[in-house]
């Protein structure tokens, strides 16, 4: 089993616990803020069964059909994490105000806090792993499920305080206006994971860090009236970059010394920036057609 399923079994398993604790919190307390806690929990796992399923298919190697592989599939996982996540402020949101117009007394209210906070902890230490695990590994589906679970934990604090609140004021209200703050503040994570996975699927270019390193890779190969690139363009798809430029060299030069001088250049990018998938054109540094395709 490859390491992102590992992290992404290990977040389907956190999920099954804090449904389990969470929801025991809510039976003891009735309290509002503490079911839209649990409901956010149950949110948490079905958008972890998809990072898994998005993840496998992502690994699968390339074939006739796919022919630059799987990986996109895990920009789908991203956007139904951030769809999730509206999902679950939505049904916060729902709830609190229904609680906050027909109040309830909350009962136990020290157990069920102290099962909230349990669970908690169990969402931040596996939601920290999953971003670290997903930036390592440069996979936007364990990174988007790990925050969605650390916006999990958001939640829980303003629940907690809010039912905390309650415990020593005995003001009811403050249940369901936690929870509704709560509830609006996790839509910006939700809007932020969507508008990543669009950028993904709309072939968006890399990062400033990354394009910058592949400049610095050509400049350092570059000669006056010899050697010189154009038409860049990078691309991202999961895990995977794609980088393609044109490489203008001597006409009077053999295609094995441009065959060369290409894999030493291209050989300096993957160095830098693993898992790039790479393509070039050898054009004759003189031939003023090599620039009729210029459009950057």
């Amino acid at each position: 089993m490859s390491t992102l399923k590992k992290f992404a079994w290990l977040s389907v398993a956190a999920s099954v616990v804090t449904i389990v604790l969470k929801a025991g919190a809510w039976w003891l307390t009735g309290s509002v803020g503490l079911l839209s806690d649990a409901a956010e929990s149950l949110v948490n796992l079905v958008a972890s069964i998809v990072a898994l399923i998005a993840i496998t298919i992502a690994e699968r190697p390339a074939d006739d059909d796919h022919q630059f592989g799987h990986s996109k599939a895990e920009y789908f996982s991203a956007g139904v994490e951030g769809a999730m996540i509206f999902v679950a402020a939505g049904s916060i949101i729902v709830l609190a105000v229904e609680r906050l117009l027909n109040p309830l007394e909350l009962e136990q209210l020290g157990i069920g806090l102290l099962v909230s906070i349990i669970a908690s902890v169990i969402n931040g230490i596996v939601g920290t792993m999953l971003i670290r695990a997903g930036r390592k590994n440069r996979s936007v589906t364990l990174t988007a499920d790990g925050k969605h679970l650390l916006t999990d934990v958001i939640t829980s604090i303003g629940v907690v305080v809010g039912v905390g609140l309650v415990w020593l004021t005995g003001w009811s209200a403050l249940d369901p206006i936690v929870a509704i703050g709560v509830g609006i503040n996790i839509l910006f994570v939700g809007g932020g994971l969507v508008r990543e996975s669009a950028m993904g699927l709309m072939d968006a270019t890399l990062s400033d860090e990354d394009n910058e390193a592949i400049e610095a890779v050509l400049d350092s190969y570059r000669r006056s009236g010899e050697v010189d690139f154009h038409e860049l363009r990078t691309r991202e798809s999961g895990v995977r970059r794609f980088v393609e430029f044109h490489v203008l060299v001597p006409g009077s030069w053999s295609v094995e010394r441009a065959h060369d001088l290409v894999e030493k250049v291209e050989s300096e990018i993957r160095d830098r920036l693993p898992d790039s998938h790479i393509a070039s054109h050898i054009e004759p540094i003189e031939d003023d057609r090599a620039y009729n395709d210029v459009h950057l």
